[in-house]
């Protein structure tokens, strides 16, 4: 009976898995529940470059994984559960606690709990995998690792906020970062693919429903959009990101809402959502602009406008730019946001290949780009398993 390891995704409607044979580490099935909670759930699992995919009604996290278990039983991918011998699940917010992965126990379960103040729409979901998997597979490791880690070399030039100094000392009151796995992830790719002298000043573009940028001088972090919590920099599907700070107790007087009210709206009503009033979908408003709808265009316009600002400011921070890289949902499948924020920055040579940019190949520059520029599956689940055997000394 071979053993097996188990990378864990955790969203807050959402699940996706990776299960590795672990003396090759090579994928043996993955796949990924949506809509957890909904009633239109499914599940899609793939196997042996088979996809199926099938509507189940998943109540919560703790359905969703034992419907992912069943799922391997009955496709004889393990024939007992017991093969399955390490979790690794992504945690959002790590705080200044943790600077790189670790085998949970209950001290770390009642920190990441803690720490869901900062992170309400993950750490809270992430947590329930963990307890999850606590009941289905009570005998496997289980092993977090945390989005902030990779971000834990950013200076304090840049983390620190213009706030009293006592609420940074006393209360780590700073800027963390998020997306972690994803970005070391395409930092670590980009380097494989093209050579670390080639990519010495980089730029990665995690564009999914959650966004952020990451800026990474020789294969380390060195500033990210997000901030204290993942609500930060850039307008996301239905988070706000940056906003002048007076506009919250503003709202909060006007409209006689509590501190948990404007903190549900920041996080899930506004965004491409909110700006649009019609969905949080890059896809959606692009046909939705397409057909006229003036809302629809604007929040595409603040979006790809926020994206550039980001991406000029952290030209900065690197004294310069080698590789601009795309990532995530929007980032490796939309052309359409790829050209348009790329066609405000020819002024640092960014120059695309319409063509290969259509086609969503790696290289996306053309030949007289000063930049390079690529579009790079993530793969956080890939980090994941790599931690798994790291903090269990699995060689």
């Amino acid at each position: 009976m071979s053993q097996k390891i188990l990378a864990i995704n955790s969203g807050s409607s959402s699940l996706k898995f990776k299960l590795y044979e672990l003396s090759e580490q090579t994928v043996l099935a993955s796949g990924h529940v949506d809509r957890i909670g909904q009633r239109n759930s499914t599940f899609t699992f793939e196997i042996h470059g088979q996809k199926t995919i099938q509507a189940e009604k998943m109540d919560d996290h703790l359905a969703a994984i034992q419907t992912v278990v069943n799922g391997l039983l009955t496709s004889h991918v393990i024939e007992h559960k017991s093969e399955i011998i390490a979790v690794g699940h992504r945690i959002s917010h790590g705080g200044r606690f943790y600077t790189h992965p670790v085998k949970v126990d209950a001290a770390v379960k009642a920190k990441i709990k803690e720490l869901s103040v900062l992170s309400p729409l993950h750490n809270p979901v992430n947590l329930a995998g963990i307890e999850a998997f606590e009941k289905i597979l009570p005998e496997a490791a289980e092993v977090a690792t945390f989005d902030t880690s990779f971000h834990y070399t950013i200076p304090p030039k840049a983390y620190m906020y213009g706030l009293p100094y006592n609420y940074f000392k006393d209360y780590d009151i700073r800027r963390y970062g998020f997306h972690g796995p994803s970005h070391e992830y395409i930092v670590l790719k980009a380097r494989e693919l093209f050579g670390a002298q080639q990519t010495r000043r980089m730029i990665t573009c995690h564009l999914g429903n959650g966004a952020s940028l990451c800026a990474a001088l020789d294969g380390k972090s060195v500033n990210s959009s997000m901030g204290f919590t993942p609500l930060a920099g850039l307008l996301m599907g239905t988070r706000s990101g940056d906003i002048d700070p007076e506009i919250i107790p503003f709202i909060e007087e006007r409209f006689h809402m509590s501190s948990e009210d404007v903190r549900k709206m920041l996080n899930q009503d506004s965004g491409l959502l909110g700006l649009s009033g019609l969905s949080n979908d890059v896809r959606d408003l692009n046909q939705a602009a397409k057909a006229g709808n003036q809302r629809a265009q604007l929040a595409l316009d603040v979006y790809v406008h926020q994206i550039q600002q980001y991406i000029g400011a952290y030209t900065t921070d690197l004294n310069g730019l080698d590789m601009l890289v795309f990532t995530a949902g929007v980032g490796e499948h939309s052309a359409m946001i790829r050209q348009a924020v790329c066609a405000q920055l020819a002024f640092l040579g960014v120059k695309l290949d319409d063509e290969k940019n259509r086609a969503n190949a790696l290289r996306i520059d053309a030949p007289n780009s000063r930049v390079k520029v690529a579009v790079i599956p993530t793969d956080e689940e890939a980090i994941i398993a790599r931690d798994i055997k790291q903090v269990l000394g699995i060689k």
